[in-house]
């Protein structure tokens, strides 16, 4: 649907009164309405009420019949479930959006909040990688995470088990932001249950999915978009050639992030990955020192704080190519390596935009390395 909408410069208000938090809400989980086209109806319409106002003509005019906004009941009732749960709201354009999250292509219009969201003000590393760790990539994650918090950094990861969990438990008390899957308030996986409690008391947890949502595969490249958006650099400890940490530093690429990779075993299919990110340009890690000094040299990204979601211009070659791979993509799955050798492209060149379609909602990953698109 977002194809139908053009950007215009109108100003994005956050919203004030309770009534314009559950405009936003509603606009935002009605049916097939995306990031893109959540900012392309803002920016046209002026208001989230207007746009409620609007969208069913909007789908009508795209051929979707009999077609109904999110009912302002359901709305009301995620509004009480997060206030049962100590969520906080957090809006895109209000003081307390980080700047850096709000400059990546599709930033989340909406954050559910639990735990203290002042963490958000503080410059952010991300941690992420195998959730199978082994013991050497959990300790060098637990190392990593305590010495760049003692730096002043605040940790970042998905609170998945493995990689991820250690860099949480090792942040505590310097720092730590779980950014979820699923609802705020659902614990995933429910190992990590004491975990996502000493979050909420002494760190951040948040998502952008509504209130008491379990996590599916489908929202994991999504959350990763956002791990890495929230961060200015992104450190990938043990990561397999193909999985969400190689997404997530591709992503974090895409997003103008620095991604740093601690080298592993050639042996070890669970640092492939990082091997070959280290292959390809990323920093090697051996400690946080060495990230600590690149960042250093690097300086201070400029950040900005936009009035409305600028809507990201593609290269004529790289919307082509997007349109080359959902034009071979149906209802029904095509493995991907199958599209890979249709599009006669090397996979370096079409694996980054095949991801960059996933995380737009294009197309959807199946099990078995199948594709389908999503219309």
């Amino acid at each position: 649907m977002a194809k139908d909408f053009s950007p215009s410069t109108h100003p994005l208000t956050p919203p004030l009164t309770e009534e314009e938090w559950l405009s936003w809400l509603r606009l935002l989980r009605s049916r097939r309405v995306g990031v893109a086209t959540f900012f392309r109806l803002m920016n046209e319409n002026g208001s989230a009420k207007t746009a409620l106002e609007v969208l069913p003509q909007v789908a009508a005019d795209a051929g979707v019949r009999n077609y109904e906004v999110f009912s302002e009941k359901a709305a009301v009732d995620e509004w009480s479930s997060a206030k049962r749960a100590g969520a906080q709201p957090l809006a895109f354009g209000a003081p307390g959006y980080p700047d850096l999250l709000a400059e990546i292509p599709d930033p989340p219009p909406f954050l559910w909040c639990i735990g203290n969201p002042d963490l958000l003000k503080k410059p952010m590393i991300a941690l992420v990688g195998a959730r199978n760790a082994s013991s050497l990539g959990t300790r060098m994650s637990r190392k990593l995470a305590a010495d760049l918090g003692e730096a002043g950094h605040i940790i970042v990861s998905g609170l998945a088990r493995g990689v991820d969990a250690a860099a949480h438990l090792a942040s505590l008390k310097t720092g730590t932001i779980a950014v979820m899957a699923g609802g705020v308030d659902v614990i995933y996986p429910a190992e990590n249950a004491v975990l996502g409690q000493e979050i909420e008391e002494n760190g951040l947890r948040l998502s952008e999915c509504p209130m008491s949502l379990a996590p599916q595969a489908r929202h994991f490249p999504r959350r990763n978009r956002i791990i890495s958006g929230l961060a200015r650099a992104v450190v990938v400890i043990e990561a397999a050639a193909k999985s969400g940490s190689l997404i997530t530093a591709r992503t974090a690429l895409d997003q103008g992030r620095e991604v740093f990779s601690v080298p592993g075993h050639p042996f070890d299919a669970r640092a492939s990955g990082c091997n070959m990110l280290i292959r390809d340009g990323s920093t090697l890690v051996r400690s946080s020192r060495d990230v600590i000094e690149a960042l250093d040299s690097a300086g201070q990204p400029e950040q900005r704080r936009p009035d409305a979601k600028p809507t990201r211009a593609l290269r004529p070659e790289t919307a082509t190519l997007h349109a080359q791979i959902l034009d071979r993509l149906g209802p029904s799955p095509v493995p991907e390596d199958q599209l890979i050798r249709d599009l006669k492209l090397p996979a370096g060149t079409a694996s980054p935009e095949i991801a960059t379609l996933e995380l737009e909602g294009k197309l959807r990953r199946e099990p078995g390395g199948l594709l389908t698109r999503v219309d």
